[in-house]
C-alpha cells in the first residue's frame, strides 16, 4: 500500500516560470521484492521515476526507512516502510521555443497533438533546436520533469499526424506500459507505389542498414517487427492503404512496404527513384514529381486514459498535400 502527494499540472499552458515539483509518498516494499536492492525495489514500486533519480533521493536523504537505515545498494527484506519527500528536478536540458502547435486533445494528464510533415520529434545531430520538443518546453515548461518532456512515441520528420504526450511522471510511466503492452492503437494511411491485390500482415525482423547507418532495412538479426496493412481504394498504378502497427520501430511502416514492393510515395530514403506511370495525365505527374515527402500521416489514435482508465479516441484529417495527391490519382483512373 502507497500513499502520493504531488502539486498537479495545469490544464492549459503555464506562465513560463521554472518547473518546480514537490513529491510526497508513504509506501510499504511488496514481500515479494525480498532480496532486491532498495534502489530497485524502490523502482518496482515507485515505477514514475527512474532508478537513477531514486538512487539520487536515496542518496541526498530524501527518501527516509523509519526503524532502519538503507544505502541504496542495501537488499531489503520485503515490508519495510519508506517515507519519500523530494524535489522532481528538470530531465530535460533542451531550450524552449514558441513554436506553433496543433492541440487537438489536453488534459492534466496528456496532450495529443496533430505534428505536421517536416516538424522533427526530438533533438538530434543536426536538429538542435526548432524540434516538437522544443515547441512541448515552451507549451508546458513542466514537461522538463518528464522523462522524454513526455514525448511516449515519435513520427519520422515527414510523416504527419498524431502524437500523445504525457504530462506527469505517472502518464507517463502508465502510457509506456501500454505501448509495450500493445494497448496503444496507431493507425496511419499512405499512398505507394504499384497496386496491392489485398491487405496482409508483414512480420519482418528490423535492424539498422549494415552499411548505410542513416538506413534501416529487414534482416534476419534484426528486432521483431509485425505491421497490418489494408487496401483502402486502388488506382492505376499506386494503392491507398490503411495500416495499424502491433510494433514500433525505427521507419517500421517505409522499410515493411518497400521490403513488400509498394515503397511509399515520396519516400527518397527507401523509395528510390520516383515512379511516374505510363499515361499519367499532367496533373498527377506533377503532383507524384513534386512531392515534398513520404505520404504517410498517422491518422488515428486510441488509448485508455491513464489517471481515468477510459477509453479515448482521436482522428487527424489528412494534410492539404495528401488530399490533392489522391485526387489526381482518382481523376488518373476515370
Amino acid at each position: 500500500m502507497s500513499s502520493t502527494s504531488i502539486a498537479n499540472p495545469p490544464a492549459g499552458p503555464p506562465t513560463g516560470a521554472e518547473p518546480v515539483e514537490f513529491r510526497s509518498h508513504a509506501l510499504s516494499l511488496p514481500a515479494e521484492l525480498r532480496g532486491l536492492r532498495f534502489d530497485q525495489a524502490l523502482a518496482r514500486a515507485l515505477p514514475q521515476y527512474s532508478r537513477a533519480q531514486l538512487k539520487s533521493w536515496i542518496e541526498s536523504g530524501a527518501v527516509r526507512t523509519p526503524g532502519r537505515t538503507l544505502r541504496a545498494r542495501d537488499r531489503i527484506q520485503g515490508g519495510e516502510k519508506v517515507e519519500v519527500s523530494a524535489q522532481l528536478t528538470a530531465r530535460i536540458a533542451a531550450a524552449p521555443e514558441a513554436l506553433p502547435l496543433d492541440v487537438v486533445f489536453r488534459d492534466r494528464a496528456l496532450i495529443v497533438l496533430n505534428k505536421p510533415a517536416g516538424l522533427v520529434v526530438h533533438p538530434g545531430a543536426g536538429n538542435p533546436r526548432h524540434t516538437l520538443l522544443n515547441a512541448l518546453l515552451a507549451f508546458d515548461p513542466r514537461l522538463a520533469l518528464v522523462p522524454r518532456a513526455g514525448l511516449i512515441h515519435r513520427l519520422d520528420k515527414d510523416t504527419s499526424g498524431l502524437l500523445v504526450v504525457a504530462r506527469t511522471p505517472e502518464a507517463h510511466a502508465a502510457l509506456v506500459a501500454a505501448l509495450a503492452a500493445r494497448e496503444i492503437s496507431r493507425q496511419y494511411l499512405a499512398v505507394c507505389a504499384g497496386v496491392m491485390t489485398g491487405g496482409g500482415t508483414i512480420d519482418e525482423p528490423i535492424g539498422r542498414h549494415p552499411a548505410q547507418r542513416v538506413r534501416m532495412a529487414v534482416r534476419r538479426d534484426g528486432r521483431p517487427a509485425v505491421t497490418h496493412y489494408r487496401v483502402v481504394r486502388r488506382f492505376r498504378a499506386h494503392t491507398e492503404v490503411a495500416i495499424g502497427l502491433e510494433t514500433g520501430r525505427t521507419h517500421q511502416i517505409r522499410v515493411h512496404l518497400a521490403h513488400a514492393g509498394f515503397p511509399i510515395v515520396g519516400d527518397r530514403l527507401y523509395g528510390g527513384r520516383r515512379r511516374i506511370p505510363a499515361g499519367a495525365s499532367p496533373a498527377l505527374a506533377a503532383e507524384l514529381a513534386d512531392f515534398p515527402r513520404q505520404a504517410l500521416h498517422a491518422a488515428r489514435l486510441g488509448l485508455k486514459h491513464p489517471a481515468s482508465g477510459r477509453e479515448l479516441h482521436w482522428e487527424a484529417p489528412l494534410p492539404g498535400d495528401m488530399h490533392r495527391l489522391l485526387a489526381a490519382l482518382e481523376a488518373d483512373r476515370t
